[in-house]
């Protein structure tokens, strides 16, 4: 059985500056993950991004939308990672938040 975690991140970005900081992060974990993925696919509709992401044999399906001034994160877990969704939800809330932040200085190399 799946297992849907939903996040909700306030930010005082902006919509504009939100989905800039969210769509580098996607890529940047497409680069350094994408030869452990079969297939993952993020299609942006205006302020919401669809991602589906496949590997060993598992789907994860996310929808994004961003929000003037938060972020909302709907994440579908197959039933494998259910059961370590408490973590899964740790790690991604610690990350939304430190990318969203105002202060937030980008890595070496990043935009």
């Amino acid at each position: 059985m799946s297992k849907s975690i939903v996040i909700t991140v306030p930010h005082a970005l902006g919509k504009d500056e939100a989905q800039r900081r969210i769509a580098l992060e996607i890529d940047q974990l497409k680069s350094a993950y994408g030869d452990k993925l079969t297939e993952s696919e993020v299609n942006w509709r205006g302020d919401v991004a669809m991602v589906r992401i496949v590997a060993v044999a598992q789907e994860v399906k996310a929808q994004i939308d961003v929000a003037a001034e938060s972020v909302r994160l709907e994440i579908i877990l197959p039933w494998l990672l259910a059961s370590i969704a408490g973590k899964i939800e740790a790690l991604i809330t610690t990350t939304a938040r430190d990318k969203l932040a105002i202060a937030h200085t980008p890595s070496p190399g990043q935009g």
